[in-house]
């Protein structure tokens, strides 16, 4: 199974050679959605970031926590849970990794999970995000520890 997504970027009349050229570009992916893409202010500074776009390390924060509420909806469906709606607020802390190098070395997903007639208890709940981030293809690819506090809304 091979997933691709096409990243498109120009330079347009920057110089280029004194690191002030545009860091924006486009994220197109297979099912025909484009996503504005660039580096993050917090690393490269405006005008050369667009903060209104996607950074990198966003983006794998967001790919963690939408693979594991992908993987807990279906594993609630599953035990016959009914949810009614899912909000995470996903956190990644970038720090040193080595000298010179930094990276993104924790997540927390913090979902919050409301459902419709019958709920499972705390410990069931805690059981089944458990089994959602075991399952999650992105937490099986990535080094960085991933935490996941779950709150019933």
């Amino acid at each position: 199974m091979e997933h691709t997504a096409t990243i498109e970027w120009s330079r347009g009349d920057a110089a280029f050679v004194d690191q002030k050229y545009p860091r924006a570009h486009r994220w197109r992916f297979d099912g025909g959605a484009v996503v504005a893409g660039s580096s993050s202010p917090h690393v490269v500074p405006e005008p050369q970031s667009d903060p209104a776009a996607v950074d990198p390390e966003e983006a794998f924060v967001a790919a963690l926590a939408s693979c594991h509420m992908l993987w807990f909806l279906s594993i609630a469906a599953t035990r016959g849970y009914v949810v009614d709606a899912y909000a995470d607020e996903a956190t990644g802390t970038m720090a040193r990794v080595a000298k010179g190098r930094l990276g993104i070395t924790e997540v927390v997903l913090r979902p919050r999970v409301r459902f419709h007639g019958a709920a499972p208890d705390a410990a069931t709940h805690e059981v089944m995000h458990h089994e959602a981030h075991a399952a999650c293809f992105i937490a099986n690819s990535v080094k960085s520890d991933v935490r996941v506090v779950p709150a019933l809304a």
